[in-house]
């Protein structure tokens, strides 16, 4: 029992002189970005970039290394975050990352103060064959399993193209069915799974324990691409009132077409941190 139900229980013990309203309200505390919704502003200045997340209220920030952190060493990125006050919990990298130097990599992210490594997608080859799945899930779990030796978790991210369907299942489903919770946790991408045509709402109920991180994005009427959260037509309150442990889980904001990048991110920022439930 949660410390919300624990006082709806107390004051309907007590009497009516506790109600719902005086409860403190549920809100997401902890708001990150997805560096690859501000991607042309990093490629162009990506310490003045950092800055201008910070001011919007950002305290997280999910990094690149497909990107080689946009021209910068590992030590100059660290320095970067510092000056920012940013936290850098998490990065995108190559899935192949894990099948070379993989200690290394792991060693780069914990020198970064990083919690997860999370593979924004597999191979082109994993959309031809379950068997491809497979066999990356034994190969997360093998990699994740090293991860968690160095206090790292290795994660898969959701693109729209994992939830069509492939020998008569659902190749994202599949990865979550063959990989090991205690090495391989999920990212999950509200709006890719909806623009993929999948239900993030059913995903999570089936997956709570699994999901320990999240894309928070939303997607317009046709599904086609997403949109300013707000604009959207999934409901993010809800979904975000449903995820247990909220406040453990980092939930990154990420607008994949914005026009000003900036401008979004801040909106997105404000958006989320005035909801309540």
């Amino acid at each position: 029992m949660d410390r919300r139900d624990f006082l709806l229980t107390l004051g309907a013990g007590a009497g009516t002189w506790l109600s719902r309203d005086l409860l403190p309200a549920g809100r997401l505390e902890r708001v990150g970005l997805e560096l690859y919704a501000v991607r042309k502003a990093m490629r162009a200045n990506p310490e003045a970039t950092l800055e201008a997340i910070a001011a919007i209220g950002y305290a997280e920030v999910e990094l690149l290394w497909s990107f080689n952190n946009f021209g910068r060493t590992k030590e100059q990125v660290r320095d970067a975050l510092r000056k920012a006050g940013l936290k850098a919990s998490s990065a995108h990298m190559a899935p192949e990352t894990i099948l070379r130097d993989w200690d290394m990599h792991l060693d780069t992210a914990a020198y970064l103060g990083q919690q997860y490594l999370v593979a924004p997608s597999l191979p082109a080859e994993a959309g031809k064959s379950l068997d491809v799945w497979k066999l990356w899930a034994e190969r997360f779990n093998a990699a994740g399993e090293v991860a968690r030796r160095h206090g790292i978790w290795l994660a898969l991210h959701n693109e729209p193209n994992d939830q069509k369907p492939l020998q008569g299942e659902v190749p994202f489903d599949v990865f979550v069915r063959e990989t090991d919770p205690k090495y391989v946790r999920i990212q999950l991408d509200v709006g890719n799974m909806l623009m993929g045509g999948g239900d993030p709402m059913a995903f999570l109920d089936r997956n709570a324990d699994r999901c320990w991180s999240f894309h928070i994005k939303n997607v317009v009427a046709d599904r086609k691409r997403d949109t300013e959260l707000a604009a959207g037509i999934f409901d993010l309150k809800a979904f975000l009132a449903r995820i247990p442990k909220l406040g453990d889980k980092p939930c990154f904001v990420e607008q994949e077409g914005p026009a000003d990048e900036l401008a979004s991110a801040r909106a997105n920022y404000e958006y989320l941190r005035g909801l309540r439930w």
